[in-house]
């Protein structure tokens, strides 16, 4: 009997993910739209017509973290366990020779929370000579995994991060995301998410940055 076949991702969209770093104002004449900008933070959504939902760009930086700094704090889910208010379980294990991470999210009352079954892979790549960290990650079908009575599971999730030196102290970070949270979300969570949820995770992970070294 064969082994099951890995899921990887494509090449290609490491490439892509390390190209908007260069492009950090997507077109004003295009799809995506700014949404706002805010402690040096800019993010852009863009609608989907199929799930009426928004995907999002972020683009910003991380004011003395190194990118090295960046990605392993972002890998590290047990110290994210730490510094995430918003994490009610994360663990990774594996299942048939892959790692899967399996994350619950506690949402405000009276919301059920979410969780995700998804894997990731973070590479190091070389841009001309600029040294760049992308970590993707997307949503993944693991029968060991099923629902839970009381938690919505989130079945349609990506996302994608690229970090590099801001030639200071500091990182240039670029990050997509997207998913369907399923259920009825209120309009005004949607938007204090995006317009707010984000430049505060972005803000606490700059402060877990600081604080990574002095933990280990």
């Amino acid at each position: 009997m064969e082994a099951p076949a890995l899921r990887i991702f494509p090449e290609e969209q490491f490439w892509a993910a390390c190209r908007e770093l260069d492009q950090p104002t997507p077109a004003a004449e295009g799809p995506w739209q700014l949404l706002v900008e805010s402690m040096g933070v800019r993010i852009y959504r863009l609608h989907d017509e199929q799930s009426g939902l928004y995907e999002y760009k972020i683009f910003g930086g991380l004011a003395d973290c190194s990118p090295k700094r960046c990605v392993d704090v972002y890998m590290d889910l047990d110290f994210r366990k730490q510094w995430d208010q918003y994490v009610k379980e994360l663990h990774e294990k594996t299942y048939d020779g892959e790692n899967v991470i399996y994350w619950e999210v506690k949402y405000p009352f009276p919301l059920s929370n979410r969780d995700y079954v998804y894997i990731r892979e973070c590479r190091e790549m070389d841009v001309a000579g600029r040294k760049v960290w992308v970590v993707l990650a997307r949503s993944v079908s693991v029968p060991q995994c099923p629902e839970k009575p009381g938690i919505i599971r989130v079945k349609n999730y990506k996302q994608s991060l690229a970090i590099e030196s801001d030639g200071k102290t500091g990182s240039k970070v670029y990050m997509y995301y997207f998913d369907n949270p399923g259920g009825m979300i209120p309009s005004w969570l949607v938007n204090w998410a995006a317009k707010s949820g984000v430049p505060a995770f972005l803000k606490d992970m700059q402060k877990a940055c600081h604080n990574y070294s002095k933990s280990k």
